[in-house]
């Protein structure tokens, strides 16, 4: 349900606000605050729809469960039988699938942080929690991948004679779990963009399995143990590889650069060509967490404030058309602009 704040600042020259909320029913506000800025601001702030995701909704938290449940007993298999097979390309698939674990876990916390209300300390809510466990789950990544690089070389260098048949067996069930893994999220995958994150990385897992697996069946018949640890190596390019994109990205973010998903030259066009707007500066975009973004703005409008139902319009546009789900619009007359913007050192205003 999508409901709407509207509120009214009597203190201010030209100075409104506008809220657009899913999943709240508040209505006419009235607000009379007391600011003095002294060059005749008009503001505008849209939570643009937040897409407070009240849940992981029921079924998708069962999802979750069953497809960690099953992972943790897949890792368990591969890395005892890893161990006693000698396959290093068992041992890789299992701290690959570890790290799925991980990962999901990660997620699914900070999913759960994300519901959680803002607050006077966290005021737009711990929905970043996101983008910390993207973070954490990179390194945690890039730290399995290192220990199984020099486990694999290792055994290139001294090689162990390999159980073909134990490695082929295993790897071909952690391909049937993630498979079904993967089938449990497809359904969700196109309407959550963190589903379909959860649906890639399960359906990658299967594929991977189904390498290790074709590697012990070679194993079996020819007696090239050689060819696991080489495999093991190749798996962990396919994580490095992966893994390299989402640190970065998690980085990125995590500095509050632009989501690569945000075409920023795209939002200021549509705000330039507003009716009353004669310039656009201090455009911001940054994200709230990897599922929501935010975004501030200042309209230069020399013919005045046009009211509040024109900055209610804009905010809702920014939310439907370009995913903006936190948008604060300031409406300036054009009398003090330069001294809201960022200098060249990064000082802000």
């Amino acid at each position: 349900m999508s409901t709407q704040h509207h509120e009214e600042h009597d203190s201010h020259d030209g100075h409104g606000h506008a809220h657009a909320h899913d999943g709240h029913d508040h209505k006419g506000h009235g607000h009379g605050h007391g600011h003095g800025h002294g060059h005749g601001h008009g503001h505008g702030h849209g939570a643009g729809g937040h897409h407070h995701h009240h849940a992981p909704q029921e079924g998708q938290g069962r999802t979750f469960a069953l497809a960690v449940g099953l992972n943790v007993l897949i890792v368990v298999v591969q890395a005892i039988y890893g161990v006693l097979a000698h396959s290093t390309a068992l041992l890789a698939d299992a701290g690959h699938n570890l790290s799925d674990v991980l990962g999901l876990l990660l997620a699914w916390g900070a999913v759960w942080l994300g519901r959680r209300r803002p607050n006077e300390r966290y005021t737009f809510g711990l929905g970043s929690s996101s983008i910390l466990a993207s973070l954490a789950n990179a390194a945690l990544l890039l730290f399995a991948c290192g220990a199984i690089v020099l486990e694999a070389i290792q055994r290139l260098i001294n090689p162990a004679p390999v159980a073909g048949l134990d490695v082929f067996v295993v790897a071909t069930l952690g391909m049937v779990v993630n498979g079904f893994s993967a089938w449990l999220f497809m359904r969700g995958s196109k309407e959550d963009l963190n589903v379909r994150g959860a649906f890639l990385h399960m359906a990658a897992d299967a594929a991977i399995s189904a390498a290790v697996a074709v590697s012990g069946l070679v194993i079996l018949f020819t007696g090239w143990s050689w060819l696991d640890p080489l495999m093991s190596l190749i798996v962990v390019s396919v994580i490095v590889w992966g893994t390299w994109g989402l640190g970065r990205d998690a980085m990125r973010l995590a500095m509050a650069a632009v989501p690569p998903s945000v075409d920023l030259a795209r939002i200021e066009g549509y705000l330039k060509q507003l009716p009353g707007v004669r310039g656009v500066h201090d455009l911001h975009v940054w994200a709230l967490s990897t599922t929501e973004n935010a975004l501030t703005v200042h309209l230069v409008m020399p013919d005045g404030h046009p009211g509040d139902a024109f900055v209610q319009g804009v905010v809702m546009t920014l939310r439907r058309d370009y995913a903006m789900h936190h948008a604060t619009v300031q409406v300036e007359f054009g009398g003090a602009c330069d001294a809201c913007v960022l200098d060249e050192r990064g000082h802000a205003h």
